[in-house]
Parts: structure tokens; C-alpha cells; sequence
């Protein structure tokens, strides 16, 4: 099931909201934990089976990581480890389990081996069909963060399967997050404060997420197939730039449309979850980008790998090392696919050279100068991203820089039309039009009320768009 479906908004979210206000304080929790069960197993329910092990594992294993992170930290460390790698094991079988099957199949040493043995290797020519669990690399990593924390002595043990259940499955952020770390929210596990303010505030979110995911984030990816399906027939400059340029409005407008939905979908029930995005293509560098794109990812890698590797706490080569270590688990946890992992490389050596000389010299440059080099090169980190295919990325990057006609009259015909949509992607990709509207809603004794016509037509909008538009899931439902 995903938000911006009708049977989301008309069925589910109002039959969850019904029975939670319904229900005593202490049941609520419990609400929560089933209707989340249903949300995530309505296609395919067996995956239930698989987050519920996950979490029946990392709950067990927390009652003697916290007996014995004070007096025996041996004992402590091991059963972590139990529970890191029992967790870990469900991610890597799903996800990864067909890429490295495919990959053992290039290695010469073991197709020779093959064949001078009467054995078979168990490495099939056609990869294994099992349906990947939604949003399995953003529960693992939450379950993980409660079970890291645990022993640290960040937090402590939770004796509730339903509350920890809840926290794990929570619907509003289960498939495309924000990763939501245990600490964050364990007091509200325990005790939530709903009213009036917030829920009204939610709705205002949702519906706002909404309409930036149906109008906006669908808008541009309807243009990236039409721009990458004429590059297969013939490569064009424009045709090239604009896939690039259309795709980079995708990915943002989607995902951060995914994590407004999230936050608002919170505040109905009483949770308040960090913000995920912070106008991340107004940054004037890439360091700065990665501190404001996807930041509850980037802070997770930080906290629990690239810190506890040593930082930047033990010289620069060190600290490149630990970058290098940080990427290429990026690169990988975002997809079974070498084009992610040499995704991660792009971003690592920017960073590195970055950090090594080049911040000083944007620090001094222009702010528009700035601001032009970090969107040129993270445009063409989206290339990387997109093309799972390298010979297609590798034909859409040679035709930025000329290969092949400029454009040809069909392209040209779409670029003139999709001008209009260009500039209101680009301005919202700001932070204008949350600062002219705060100040209308702050200022204006009219605000609220125009605060609910707009949630109101951007709902209402939206409606339109799904009844008459196919199916259109979220991009990060993949990862």
C-alpha cells in the first residue's frame, strides 16, 4: 500500500485514525502494531513473517545485551553481534543474495572449478524470484539503532513487544523512512500528548507531501522516461541534459514528498519525527549537500559506523579510509547494482577532494559560482544513480558534453513545454515559498484559515490526479 493511493486516504488512514482515538491510551500502541502489519503485508503477507522475526530477534536479544553491557561487556558485545547479524542476514539474503550469485559467476577460478569437479557449484545462470520486503534496508537499520544504542547505554531496554513492535513497523515512516532511531522516540513509545495543534499540523504536511508527490515529483518523471526513451532512439545534448536535469527534480520531490507525508502521518498519532531534507540543492558544496539530503541516512552512517571506525580523530589518511568505508556502504545499501556502489565512489572522491583543498577555495568563490558547481555534480550523480544499465549511462553522459545532434524538433517541442514546470520545480526547490508563506500564516489573521483551503485544493487536487493517473509508487521504495 502506498500514501498516495485513494485506498491509503479514504480507507485505511481513516480507519486507523477511528479505531486509535477510539481506543484506551494503553491500547494504542497495540493499534498501531496491527494496522502497520496490515499496511505492509497488503500485497504480499508473508513478508509479515520476516519483519516480525527481525523483530521478535532484536527484542529478545535485548534483554541480556542490557543484564550485561554494565558487567560483562564480552557477554554484552556478543549477544549485539547475535542480533546485528541475525537482523543483517534477512537484508543481505533479500537484497543482495541474486547480485552476488552473479557475480561469483564472473570469477573464472570457479566456473575452471565446475568443471574439473564432479560437484556442482550452486550458482544458477537465472537468478532465484523472491518478492524484496519494502523498505527492508530502513527497518533494519532502525532495529539496529535500538540494539547499537542498548548496549552503549543510550537507551533502555524495552520490555514491551507491542511498543517495540510499533516502533519498528510504524506505518507513516516503515518503507521509505526517515530512519527513526529507538532514543528518539522511546519516550513517546511510553507516553504520547496528541492535540488539536499537531493533528491539524499533520494534515497540513500530508496533504502538502501529497500534492508535491502526485503534481510535482510525477510530473517530472513522466518527462525522464519521455527525454531517456528519445536518447534510445537518438542522442541529443538537450535530450540528454534534460533526462539529467527532470530526474534530479524527481528524486528530490519524491523523496522528501515521501518524508512530509511520514512526519504529518506522525504528528496525527503523536510522534514528532526528525526532518529528512533541508533544501538540499542550495548547497554550495557537496559536504554541505550530504548534510542536507536523506540527513536521518547520513546521520545514521555517522553515528554508528563512521565515528565508531575512528572519524576524523586519527589524521586525514585515516579519515579517508573511514570515508572510503562509509561510501561504499552507502553505494551499497541503496541497491544490489554496481552503478550504486560507483554512485558512492563519485561521492567519495568529491568529498575527499573536497576536504583535502577545495572547500577553501568555495568558501571564497561566488555564491552562485558555488551554488552552479554543486548542482552540476550532484545532476551528474544522479546519472550514475538512475542508470542501472551502463551502457545507457554511459550514453546519456556522453551526450551532455555533445555527442550526437544538439536536439532534434520533437525535443525540442517537449523542452519549450516543459519550461513552465522547470521554473516551479526549481523554485520550489527552495526555501521562498516556505518563508513567504510562514510569514503570511504568522502575520495574517486570515492564515489559518487559508492554511486550510490550501490543504484543502492541494488534497482535492491530488484526488484528481490519482483517479486519473496509473500506478506511481515512491522511488526509495526500491531501496
Amino acid at each position: 500500500m502506498i500514501f498516495s493511493s485513494l485506498i491509503f486516504v479514504f480507507a485505511f488512514l481513516v480507519t486507523t485514525l477511528l479505531l486509535y482515538y477510539i481506543a484506551p491510551k494503553r491500547f494504542r500502541n497495540l493499534v498501531l502494531f496491527v494496522m502497520s502489519l496490515i499496511f505492509y503485508g497488503w500485497v504480499e503477507p508473508a513478508l509479515i513473517l520476516v519483519m516480525l522475526s527481525s523483530v521478535g530477534i532484536a527484542f529478545g536479544l535485548g534483554f541480556p545485551i542490557a543484564k550485561y553491557r554494565e558487567t560483562n561487556k564480552r557477554k554484552a558485545k556478543a549477544f549485539l553481534a547475535v542480533s546485528l547479524i541475525l537482523n543483517l542476514a534477512w537484508l543481505l539474503f533479500f537484497k543482495y543474495f541474486n547480485f552476488f550469485i552473479e557475480n561469483l559467476r564472473l570469477i573464472p577460478f570457479l566456473s575452471e572449478l565446475k568443471t574439473l569437479t564432479q560437484y556442482s557449484l550452486p550458482i544458477s545462470s537465472t537468478p532465484f524470484k523472491f518478492l524484496l520486503p519494502v523498505g527492508i534496508s530502513f527497518y533494519t537499520f532502525q532495529i539496529m539503532s535500538y540494539s547499537i544504542d542498548l548496549y552503549r547505554g543510550h537507551t533502555q531496554v524495552q520490555k514491551s513487544f507491542v511498543s517495540f513492535g510499533a516502533y519498528v513497523t510504524l506505518f507513516p515512516q516503515l518503507v521509505a523512512g526517515p530512519i527513526v532511531r529507538y532514543r528518539d522516540i522511546d519516550d513517546m513509545l511510553i507516553e504520547r500528548h496528541e492535540n488539536i495543534e499537531d493533528f491539524a499540523a499533520g494534515i497540513r504536511r500530508f496533504c502538502s507531501g501529497l500534492a508535491k508527490k502526485i503534481i510535482l515529483a510525477d510530473a517530472a518523471g513522466a518527462l525522464v522516461s519521455y527525454f531517456d526513451a528519445s536518447l534510445a532512439y537518438e542522442v541529443t545534448t538537450l535530450g540528454s541534459w534534460l533526462t539529467v536535469v527532470f530526474y534530479t527534480f524527481q528524486i528530490y520531490f519524491d523523496f522528501s514528498a515521501y518524508s512530509d507525508m511520514a512526519i504529518g502521518l506522525g504528528k496525527l498519532f503523536g510522534f514528532h519525527f526528525l526532518e529528512n531534507f533541508n533544501y538540499p540543492y542550495m548547497s554550495k558544496s557537496i559536504t554541505e549537500f550530504w548534510r542536507r539530503w536523506h540527513m536521518s541516512l547520513s546521520s545514521w552512517f555517522r553515528e554508528y559506523l563512521y565515528i565508531p571506525l575512528g572519524g576524523n580523530r586519527k589524521g586525514k589518511l585515516a579519515q579517508y579510509r573511514n570515508l572510503a568505508i562509509v561510501w561504499l556502504a552507502t553505494g551499497f545499501w541503496h541497491g544490489a547494482s554496481w552503478n550504486f556502489i560507483l554512485w558512492g565512489v563519485y561521492f567519495l572522491i568529491l568529498l575527499v577532494v573536497e576536504k583535502a583543498f577545495l572547500l577553501k577555495l568555495l568558501e571564497k568563490a561566488p555564491s552562485i559560482l558555488s551554488r552552479l558547481y554543486a548542482l552540476f555534480f550532484i545532476a551528474i550523480g544522479w546519472l550514475i544513480f538512475y542508470y542501472t544499465d551502463t551502457a545507457e549511462g554511459l550514453r546519456c553522459l556522453t551526450g551532455l558534453f555533445g555527442a550526437g545532434k544538439f536536439t532534434t524538433p520533437q525535443i525540442s517541442y517537449a523542452a519549450i513545454h516543459a519550461v513552465p514546470l522547470i521554473v516551479v520545480l526549481t523554485v520550489g526547490s527552495t526555501q521562498f515559498p516556505k518563508k513567504l508563506w510562514n510569514g503570511f500564516y504568522e502575520k495574517t489573521a486570515a492564515g489559518k484559515y487559508v492554511s486550510v483551503l490550501a490543504s484543502l485544493l492541494a488534497l482535492v487536487a491530488s484526488m484528481a490526479y490519482m483517479v486519473a493517473s496509473s500506478y506511481s509508487p515512491f522511488l526509495y521504495f526500491n531501496f
